[in-house]
């Protein structure tokens, strides 16, 4: 079983195994804390030593359990899943693409059991919903749990890696770690489940809402919002990764709050700018507002914003069109601290005093476009 220390064991079968493979060397700095981690994989993860000498080559030793944890053998050839599914290999490979993977070996065993139940699954949308916009819906589904995963590693690395690693934890107690939060992580599978359930019932009742005010299928009266931070892109390059990512975070935590707090929903985070969408538009200035106030990051880079009212686009859970693109264009036009909006919102939104602020031109327009100040 497992070494303590660093001072070299006594060579059995199974170490001179470890060496054969490539996997221990006794000279290496810290060669007990690697034994360590290799008799853990063995004896109680049940990993054989030819199983870790594919991991090392591909560099994921210590992540090896956590690995095996998050996803199962493969067992089928698109082929097979095409034949179980009753279509042709290609709209297996199309439909996997859609959801955000690269195609592969065709001969290669590359789908676990519960990947092609949930091919299957997917592969059943078209009973309900045209080919093409069930294959739109399952890349915004893609594209949405990519971010997550992402989301996830990074937080890992960031969170629980870097620390242990700057500390000088052992390669065991970070494979554990790495175990752990794979099996974190899947715990969430209800959670997201009750999420999902709920964000479906407020995007009805959304919509409702919104169409109520507009006759076309695909698009819904909304008040619309940006706002971004003035002076981000040279600030960028003089701050450290770490320091960049807190400030990001900062300001991502605080619009996600403001938006929610509000009765709004978050589209998008680029960079430095954040997008919403509110039915209200007295909500969406007062979620502007309230981010433009609350994110202050010592004066160096400061909020400014621009909020519009319309028919508004819809288009796999994005908003376009020129009441969009105004909106985006009024937040360029703003000077720090300041959230223009239109008229339109300014009359529907009776709570809050505007200033004039003149006519402007905003990029890409023809004419000047009249607009207000909103105060806090």
């Amino acid at each position: 079983m497992a070494r303590a220390g660093d001072g070299p064991p006594a060579e059995g079968p199974e170490v001179a195994a470890y060496r054969a493979a490539g996997l221990w060397d006794p000279d290496a700095p810290r060669a007990g804390e690697r034994l360590e981690l290799l008799d853990w994989l063995v004896h109680e993860r049940g990993f054989t030593v030819g199983e870790l000498a594919t991991a090392r080559t591909e560099g994921r030793t210590g992540s090896l359990a956590g690995d095996r944890v998050l996803r199962s053998e493969p067992r089928w050839t698109v082929a097979d899943v095409a034949a179980r599914l009753g279509l042709a290999p290609a709209a297996i490979e199309a439909t996997w693409r859609a959801a955000g993977f690269a195609p592969g070996d065709p001969s290669a065993r590359r789908f676990t059991d519960a990947e092609a139940d949930a091919l299957a699954v997917i592969r059943a949308t078209p009973d309900v919903f045209s080919e093409t916009e069930a294959m739109h819906f399952i890349r915004v589904v893609g594209a949405s749990l990519s971010r997550i995963a992402d989301a996830a590693v990074s937080l890992f690395l960031q969170d629980v890696e870097a620390p242990l690693v700057a500390a000088g934890g052992s390669e065991l107690v970070l494979a554990q770690k790495n175990l752990r939060a794979i099996e974190l992580l899947l715990g969430l599978t209800p959670l997201i489940d009750v999420l999902f359930r709920a964000h479906v019932e407020e995007a009805i009742r959304r919509s409702r809402v919104a169409r109520a005010q507009c006759a076309d299928y695909h698009a819904a009266a909304m008040a619309i919002g940006f706002v971004d931070l003035v002076g981000f892109t040279p600030l960028a390059d003089q701050l450290s990764p770490a320091e960049l990512g807190r400030l990001v975070a900062d300001f991502e935590a605080r619009a996600f709050d403001a938006v929610a707090e509000h009765g709004g929903r978050v589209v998008k985070l680029i960079g430095d700018e954040v997008m919403f969408v509110a039915l209200d538009a007295e909500a969406a200035c007062r979620a502007a507002l309230a981010l433009i106030a609350g994110f202050r990051d010592g004066g160096r880079a400061t909020p400014r914003g621009g909020v519009a009212f319309g028919d508004l686009v819809i288009r796999g859970g994005d908003y376009y069109g020129p009441v969009v693109n105004l909106a985006a264009r009024m937040a360029e036009l703003a000077v720090p601290s300041e959230l223009p909006v239109t008229p339109a919102v300014a009359r529907r939104a009776p709570g809050l005093a505007f200033a004039p602020a003149g006519r402007r031109m905003p990029k890409g327009f023809t004419t000047p476009v009249e607009l207000l100040s909103a105060e806090a």
